[in-house]
C-alpha cells in the first residue's frame, strides 16, 4: 500500500522553535542565583603541579568558590575507559587540561578571578610522537594505566599503548605467500575540530545530598548520567538530566566534558552554576578527530584478484581515552572495504601523548582508514597496469560474502553501485589537461541499541510521541512522528514531539553511530501498531463489532459494516481518558545488510602552484527505503561537505604540545566557495533493519572523499599524496621533486 507520509519530504518539526528562538539549549538555561564557571588551564604539555594558591582570586568580589586537584582528588572520569581526573590531580598531561575552576557572579568576574590563580609547574619532557610513545623506553605518561576501570582489555603491564585490538580473517602470512605482487605504503591523517556551532554548555544545580539537576549539550543523557555518577560515586537515580536542543553534533557532543566541574562548583557553592566553553577551549580542550599512521601490505594476483590486506592503525588519542566510547575505534574493523579478500588482518593501538584529548568524530576511525585503504586500492591497480575502476568490480564482495575481516554480509550490491557512480559522473569521458577523477567507495553496518517511545493520544485528537531520545540535530524525532503519522493516518500538525527527562523516560543507549533511526524508529512503529490495536479495540467497544471491523483513515475511525465514524477526539472521550501505549527496541547485534556508497571525484590541478580545483562529486548510495528524501539528502550532502574539509583544507595544527589553530581564523572549514556541484543518485532496496526496512545514510558521504580526491589528483597530474589534508604545498613539493 501506498504510504502517505512517509517517503515524503517532510520539513522538521522543531523547526519553527529553532528559527523562532523558543528551542531551549544549554545556554539559555537561567536558574535563580545561577553562577558562572570558568576554569584555568594549563599551559605546559606535561608537569608535576608543585603548588596552588587560589587566595587572591577567593578575595576578589563576586567570587564564591575555587576548586582545584585537592577538592577532587582520586576521582576519574571517562565513557568507558576512566583515565581522566575532573581537575588535574597533582599531574597536567596536555596544554589545555583543567588545573582550577572558579564560580563567580558573571563571567568577567569568574575570568578575572582566573587570572589571579598562582601555580607553580615542574616542567617536564612532553611525549609527543605517536611512535616514540609506543617504544618501551618512552616515559610513562599514565603508570597506573594498567589499573584503570574500563579497559577493553586487560594491560599485563603499564604501556602508552593502552588499548591493542585486531580483527582477522585466514592466514596473513599464507596469502602474502600466494601473492604475486606485494604493495606497502604509509598513510598520515591529521586531527581535525567537529566545528559545530554551539560550544559544549551545562548547567548544574547540586543539593546537600549529593543529588543534582543537570543540563548538558550530550545527546546520551543516561550514559553522561552514569558517567558522573561513577565518577563522583554517587547513585544515578539521584542525578536528573533536562533534554535541551543541541547545536551540532557530528560525534562530539556525546561526552560529559565541563559536567563534573560544573557539578562540584554548584555542590560547593549551594547555588546552580553555568558553564560553556569558548571556542578557543574547544580547540584547544575539546575532543577532535584522532590522526593517525597507518600502514598497509596488500597481496595480489597478477591478473588483479585480491589475496592478503593487512593494515595497521595507530591512533594518537592525546593524554587520555575518556571521550571514546568504546575506548578504541570501531571504524578500522570494516576499513578494508567491501572487497572479496581470504586473508585479512587488522590491527588497531591507541597510544598515549602529551597532547589534546581526542574522541567520536562522524564515522571515528572510518575517514582515516578508507582515506588509506581506497588509496591503496588505487595504488595496487597502477601497479598491475589495470584500471581502477576495474579492478574493484573484479573484487568487490557479493551479496552472501564474507568481509576481508569475518562476518557474512545479506546485502551489499557493491557492483551496482559502482556503475551508478561510474554511469552518473562520466567517470570514462574526456578529461582535459590536468584534470582527473578518482573513485573510492565504502560500506556501513551500523550498530543497534535500546530506546523506547511512548504515545497519548488525548480528548483533543491530539497525539503526543514521548521519548528520552534526544535530538543531535539530524531531525529524528520528525521521522518518529512520520512513522505515527502513517500508521495513525495522522496529519503531522496534530502530532507533536517531547523529550523526557531522566527521571520520567525509560533508560536507553542515546544516538549516534547512525543508529538513531533503526533503535528509536522501530520503537516508535511497535509504538504505532500498539496505538493502532488499542484505537481499534476501544472504537469496537462503541461501534460494535470486532476490532477487525475497524478501519483507522483520516485522524480516526470507521466501522465497515455501520459506516460509522469517531474522531479520535471522540475516541478518548467515549473511553474517558487518554489512550497510552509504549513501544520498545532492544537490538545491540550489528546489521549484515550494508548500506553502500560509490564516490566520484573530479578535479582540476594548477600544476604552478600545486593548487587543487574539487570541480565534481558524485555520490551514488545504494540503500534503503528513504522515510523522508528532503532529510536524506541533506544528510548525504552535509557527510560529503564535512568529507571535503577534511580533504582539503581542514587541520587542527598541534606544535610542541600546542594547538595554534585555536580560531576560525586560523582553522578553515569549507565555504559556499569551496563547494563543488554535488550529484547524488540513490537506489531504493526494501533491505534495512530501521522501520520499513530504512538504512543508516548519516556518515556513509563524509567517509571515501578524501581518497576519491587524492585519486583523482594523482590522475589529474601523477603525483601521490599518502597525506590528509591535501593542500597546495603538498602538490606542489611532489610536482617540483618529480621533475628534480
Amino acid at each position: 500500500m501506498a504510504k502517505k507520509v512517509v517517503g515524503r519530504p517532510t520539513p522538521r518539526v522543531e523547526g519553527e522553535r529553532k528559527v523562532s528562538g523558543q528551542a531551549v539549549y544549554a545556554v539559555d538555561v537561567v536558574l535563580p542565583g545561577m553562577l558562572w564557571g570558568k576554569v584555568l588551564r594549563s599551559p605546559i604539555s606535561a608537569g608535576l603541579i608543585k603548588r596552588i594558591d587560589a587566595s587572591r582570586a577567593l578575595q576578589l568580589p563576586g567570587v564564591k568558590t575555587v576548586i582545584t586537584g585537592e577538592d577532587v582528588t582520586g576521582l576519574k572520569i571517562g565513557r568507558r575507559v576512566y583515565d581522566m581526573p575532573i581537575l588535574a590531580d597533582g599531574v597536567v598531561r596536555f596544554i589545555g587540561e583543567k588545573v582550577a575552576a572558579v564560580a563567580a557572579e558573571t563571567e568577567e568576574i569568574a575570568e578575572q578571578a582566573l587570572d589571579l590563580i598562582e601555580v607553580e609547574y615542574e616542567e617536564m619532557e612532553p611525549v609527543l610522537d605517536p611512535l616514540e610513545a609506543t617504544s618501551p623506553a618512552s616515559r610513562l605518561i599514565h603508570p597506573d594505566v594498567a589499573s584503570y576501570d574500563g579497559l577493553p582489555v586487560k594491560l599485563e603491564a603499564p604501556s602508552n599503548v593502552f588499548v591493542t585490538m585486531a580483527w582477522k580473517k585466514g592466514n596473513l602470512d599464507l596469502g602474502l605467500q600466494e601473492s604475486d605482487l606485494i604493495v606497502e605504503n604509509t598513510f598520515t591523517t591529521n586531527k581535525v575540530h567537529h566545528a559545530y556551532i554551539e560550544p559544549h554548555s551545562c548547567v548544574v544545580k547540586a543539593e546537600e545530598s549529593g543529588g543534582a539537576e543537570l543540563w548538558s549539550c550530550s545527546k546520551v543523557p543516561y550514559a553522561v548520567r552514569d558517567q558522573l555518577a561513577t565518577a563522583v560515586r554517587i547513585d544515578p537515580e539521584k542525578l536528573v538530566v533536562h533534554p535541551v536542543y543541541i547545536g551540532g553534533d557530528f560525534g562530539g557532543k556525546g561526552d560529559f566534558m565541563d559536567l563534573p566541574v560544573c557539578y562540584f562548583l554548584s555542590l560547593k557553592s549551594g547555588r546552580p552554576v553555568k558553564m560553556v566553553m569558548d571556542y578557543d577551549e574547544e580547540f584547544i580542550a575539546g575532543n577532535p578527530r584522532h590522526s593517525s599512521i597507518i600502514r598497509i601490505k596488500t597481496g595480489a594476483k597478477k591478473d588483479g584478484t585480491l589475496i592478503a590486506h593487512h593494515m595497521e592503525f595507530i591512533f594518537d588519542s592525546g593524554a587520555y581515552g575518556a571521550f571514546k566510547p568504546n575506548g578504541f575505534l570501531q571504524g578500522p574493523r570494516e576499513c578494508p572495504g567491501p572487497y572479496r579478500i581470504p586473508h585479512g588482518l587488522v590491527e588497531e593501538r591507541m597510544v598515549y601523548t602529551n597532547k589534546i584529548p581526542c574522541g567520536h568524530m562522524r564515522a571515528p576511525g572510518d575517514p582515516q582508514g578508507v582515506f588509506a585503504n581506497e588509496s591503496q586500492m588505487d595504488l595496487v591497480a597502477r601497479k598491475l597496469g589495470m584500471d581502477p575502476a576495474e579492478f574493484r568490480r573484479k573484487n568487490l564482495m557479493r551479496d552472501g560474502e564474507e568481509l576481508p575481516t569475518g562476518g557474512e554480509i545479506g546485502h551489499i550490491k557493491g557492483e551496482e553501485t559502482l556503475e551508478m557512480a561510474l554511469r552518473e559522473s562520466g567517470y570514462r569521458k574526456p578529461k582535459a589537461k590536468n584534470t582527473g577523477r578518482g573513485i573510492a567507495l565504502t560500506q556501513w553496518l551500523p550498530n543497534g541499541g535500546e530506546g523506547a517511545v511512548t504515545i497519548t493520544i488525548d480528548e483533543k485528537g491530539d497525539i503526543t510521541l514521548a521519548s528520552a531520545m534526544l535530538d543531535q540535530g539530524c531531525g529524528t524525532y520528525t521521522v518518529l512522528c512520520e512513522i505515527v503519522g502513517e500508521e495513525l493516518q495522522a496529519p503531522l500538525d496534530k502530532i507533536r514531539a517531547q523529550s523526557l527527562d531522566t527521571k520520567t523516560g525509560r533508560k536507553d543507549t542515546g544516538v549516534g553511530g547512525s543508529r538513531a533511526t533503526r533503535v528509536y524508529g522501530n520503537a516508535a512503529y511497535d509504538a504505532a501498531l500498539k496505538a493502532r490495536e488499542e484505537i481499534k479495540k476501544t472504537a469496537a467497544e462503541h461501534l460494535g463489532g470486532s476490532p477487525d471491523d475497524i478501519l483507522i483513515a483520516n485522524g480516526g475511525v470507521l466501522h465497515r459494516g455501520a459506516e460509522r465514524r469517531m474522531t479520535y477526539a471522540d475516541l478518548v472521550r467515549a473511553k474517558g481518558s487518554p489512550i497510552q501505549v509504549e513501544g520498545y527496541y532492544n537490538d545491540r547485534s550489528k546489521v549484515h545488510e550494508a548500506s553502500m556508497c560509490v564516490q566520484v571525484a573530479e578535479v582540476e590541478v594548477d600544476p604552478e602552484t600545486g593548487q587543487i580545483k574539487l570541480k565534481k562529486l558524485t555520490n551514488a548510495h545504494h540503500t534503503g527505503t528513504v522515510l523522508n528524501p528532503l532529510m536524506h539528502q541533506g544528510q548525504i550532502e552535509g557527510g560529503a561537505v564535512m568529507g571535503i574539509g577534511y580533504a582539503l583544507m581542514e587541520h587542527l595544527i598541534v606544535d610542541g604540545g600546542k594547538v595554534i589553530t585555536a580560531n576560525f581564523g586560523d582553522y578553515k572549514i569549507p565555504t559556499i566557495h569551496d563547494i563543488p556541484e554535488l550529484k547524488t543518485v540513490v537506489k531504493e532496496s526494501p533491505t534495512g533493519p530501521g522501520p520499513y526496512h530504512s538504512m543508516a545514510i548519516g556518515e556513509t558521504a563524509i567517509i571515501p572523499v578524501a581518497a576519491a580526491i587524492a585519486n583523482a589528483l594523482e590522475d589529474a597530474v601523477g603525483v601521490r599524496i599518502k597525506s590528509l589534508p591535501l593542500t597546495a604545498e603538498f602538490v606542489y613539493d611532489a610536482l617540483h621533486n618529480r621533475k628534480s
